[in-house]
């Protein structure tokens, strides 16, 4: 389920999602907008905080080694 809210806290003190709305699938499965794979879209609603927190940090590092190229 995508919320209107922006990445980081929502009112229930869960992490939102990171999805910006911009889906497109590049020839690895990774979103060019939010830079997840697809199974990490799929699994976002099944992860606990610390796992979700995690994965931030993993897309983080994605986004700058993919504006590297």
């Amino acid at each position: 389920m995508v919320t209107n809210m922006p990445s980081g806290q929502n009112n229930d003190n869960q992490i939102a999602s990171p999805c910006v709305r911009q889906c497109c699938l590049d020839q690895q499965d990774i979103c060019l907008g939010c830079h997840r794979s697809l199974d990490e879209i799929l699994a976002w609603h099944t992860m606990d905080q610390q796992q979700k927190s995690a994965l931030l940090e993993t897309l983080q590092q994605r986004a700058i080694a993919r504006k590297k190229r």
